[in-house]
């Protein structure tokens, strides 16, 4: 996670990109070397959000536009993840997406999202929302 602590603002970016597919990364790592680094607090909680969003976006599309195949080979989300996901989307509603942010359930939540063809609008409020309060709560704790 230092490698990409070394590229700051960027890296941070791109950590917080990758952490929100299936990847197993955490940009809140990333996030807290950078924040010991003295770097400004809002401007590197904004920029983890807008990563970690934007990769939430690319699993939207890619459950949008894919197919079971993409998602089960390529992603790697099992049969019983992605039914669980489903599942607890349609108990909870939109606003599962909130728990976007959590390892395990948020990538495929996001997926299912973009299969059952949720609001874009809807998608990128609930998700920037539960990012956010995320970022922000791990920046305060620091």
């Amino acid at each position: 996670m230092e490698a990409f602590a070394a590229y700051g603002y960027a890296g941070l970016f791109l950590a917080a990109f990758l952490a929100a597919t299936i990847l197993p990364l955490s940009s809140e790592v990333v996030l807290v070397f950078l924040l010991a680094q003295d770097l400004q607090p809002v401007s590197l909680v904004t920029v983890a959000t807008a990563g970690n969003v934007l990769g939430a976006v690319v699993n939207y599309l890619l459950g949008f536009w894919g197919s079971l195949f993409l998602i089960q080979k390529v992603w790697r989300i099992s049969p019983l993840e992605f039914n669980r996901a489903k599942a607890r989307f349609r108990k909870l509603g939109s606003a599962s997406l909130l728990l976007a942010w959590m390892p395990l359930i948020g990538d495929p939540l996001t997926i299912v999202a973009g299969v059952l063809k949720v609001n874009i609008l809807l998608f990128l409020m609930l998700v920037t929302l539960g990012k956010l309060a995320r970022y922000v709560l791990i920046a305060g704790l620091f």
